[in-house]
């Protein structure tokens, strides 16, 4: 049985700034670049995580977010999954929130998903299937470190910490941010030990 000292955790960074992240536009699985600003975001992320040992790296394939885990020291490491891929956004890829509100003022895409792209549901089921892995390595007492996007790590977040899909519009998450997850007294009792700091840059 693992000690209260030595629970695992899993930290989770969000990819670095894109010129899409700048203008608001949604950005799922349109494959953009970081910008030079969200490159030195990386780098600094890396200082951040520096020294810290990680069983299993997961990244998103995405360029932004395998580029953010390659700056931040850690491609040697990582495992691609197709899973952390960000929310399907369909027909309001590339639409920046206001837009949609001009068109449909009544949107709340955590109950209403992306109209030819995906349901909550859908994005929280393959969240859920991104934790079912980094729990068979919390067995192991080991940590875990996901490279991945701001919509898909806020359902990484609830679906690690047992809430309804819905419940993920609550984590938001910066550009470049460091939030970590982990444990009270046992495996069975999943908490958020840091949420969203990117004071690191």
């Amino acid at each position: 049985m693992l000690s209260l000292g030595n629970l695992p955790l899993v930290y989770l960074a969000r990819h670095g700034e894109t010129e899409w992240s700048l203008s608001g536009q949604h950005t799922g699985l349109t494959d953009i670049a970081l910008t030079a600003n969200g490159e030195q975001q990386a780098l600094k992320l890396g200082e951040r995580l520096h020294g810290l040992e990680f069983a299993k790296v997961f990244s998103s394939p995405l360029q932004r977010a395998k580029r953010t885990c390659e700056l931040a020291g850690f491609g040697s490491q990582v495992e691609l999954l197709d899973n952390l891929k960000e929310w399907h956004y369909g027909a309001y890829e590339g639409i920046t929130s206001q837009e949609i509100q001009k068109k449909r003022p009544d949107f709340m895409p955590f109950r209403d998903g992306f109209p030819e792209g995906e349901a909550v549901e859908e994005i929280g089921c393959r969240a859920a299937l991104v934790v079912e892995q980094v729990k068979a390595v919390h067995k192991q007492g080991k940590n875990v470190l996901i490279f991945s996007h701001g919509h898909m790590l806020r359902f990484v977040a609830s679906q690690f910490l047992n809430l309804p899909s819905s419940d993920a519009r609550v984590f938001n998450l910066a550009t470049a941010s460091v939030s970590i997850l982990g444990y009270d007294h046992n495996l069975q009792e999943p908490v958020i030990k840091l949420w969203n700091d990117a004071s690191h840059y």
